[in-house]
């Protein structure tokens, strides 16, 4: 089993056998709840300094692993910005290179640079014509100081849905008391109804009336061929056979969106930032042969380009849409006072 298969099993699965390995790892969730905890009143104090960055800038990051949005999110402001005038630098702490392919792709005008120190990131930004910052998945980068804070939040992964144990016994990076530090929450929704989102949004805005609170829905927003880009309606894929391939950190999510326009679905689930080796693209090439479609997110996309098989169907990929379902004007008007500090 993969180590992201286990993880999904062990935070996720209501079996005894899950159950009684969140409880061997509990006691180590309670030092790192600790730790973390201990570590943000540190920076409240002023105890730790922050440093500050060189341009006006806005954080984006959520309290759990993975699948909540950040990319898109942070792809939207960065975009928004654009469309204000200004070149946006986005910043990545340089994990794995699809996420910095996503942002050329989905911002072409942004200067999209992956680097671990965010300082040295964002003066690389500056130096390259930045005017203003968007920091992807930074939401515990305390050491750096930013003028917007923004918390994501998925529906699909807030308790009662999920474990509500923090890393290794869950998938929580911090306790939701974190979102105290938040001047925006973004609540997003893939498969969840829109009920569930706003209930949601409304606990949130009652705990935190200080935040800002929006809700989002990332929609699949059409397609394309991978290599071709021809536009294909998702109207195409009812009653058609489709092979869902998804190194992502909440496949299901992906694959019950492609099912709810009508297809047919087998999903492939890879481990977030699978790499595709030539085997396993001989194998999804292969494989795609005998089904109608193969569709794919964009982030697997980036590794899939140049390196398929001119002889197999090109794969479709999916086009995501940040869909503002409760105060995006809001949101919008935050952004504004970022978009003031930097003309």
């Amino acid at each position: 089993m993969s180590a992201h298969r286990f993880a999904q099993w062990l935070w996720w699965s209501g079996s005894a056998p899950a159950r009684v390995s969140r409880g061997v790892l509990l006691p180590f969730a309670m030092v790192y709840r600790t730790f973390m905890t201990a570590r943000a009143s540190a920076y409240k104090r002023r105890w730790l300094r922050r440093r500050p960055l060189p341009l006006p800038s806005v954080s984006i990051g959520n309290l759990a692993v993975g699948g909540a949005g950040k990319t898109p999110v942070a792809a939207w402001t960065a975009a928004f910005f654009a469309r204000r005038g200004l070149k946006p630098g986005i910043l990545l702490r340089g994990y794995r290179g699809d996420e910095q392919a996503v942002h050329q792709r989905l911002v072409p005008g942004a200067i999209v640079v992956a680097d671990a120190d965010r300082v040295a990131g964002a003066e690389r930004a500056r130096r390259a014509g930045a005017q203003v910052l968007v920091l992807d998945d930074a939401y515990q980068r305390l050491d750096v100081a930013r003028d917007v804070n923004i918390a994501v939040v998925s529906t699909e992964s807030a308790p009662p849905r999920a474990v509500a144990w923090p890393l290794p016994a869950g998938p929580w990076r911090e306790d939701w008391s974190a979102l105290g530090r938040a001047d925006v929450i973004i609540v997003t929704r893939r498969r969840a109804a829109i009920a569930e989102g706003l209930r949601l949004a409304a606990r949130i805005a009652a705990r935190w009336p200080q935040a800002v609170v929006g809700c989002v829905h990332l929609a699949l927003d059409g397609l394309a061929g991978l290599d071709s880009g021809k536009r294909v309606e998702l109207n195409s894929l009812a009653r058609k056979r489709v092979i869902v391939a998804a190194g992502i950190a909440d496949p299901s999510s992906f694959a019950a969106q492609v099912r709810a326009a009508g297809a047919t679905v087998q999903l492939v689930a890879y481990q977030d930032h699978h790499a595709y080796p030539a085997g396993d693209v001989a194998w999804l090439a292969q494989a795609g042969k005998d089904a109608d479609y193969v569709v794919v997110t964009e982030k697997d996309a980036v590794k899939l380009r140049r390196r398929w098989p001119k002889d197999a169907p090109e794969p479709l990929v999916a086009g995501l849409a940040v869909r503002w379902e409760l105060n995006g004007d809001a949101v919008e008007r935050v952004l504004e006072g970022v978009v003031k500090r930097a003309v």
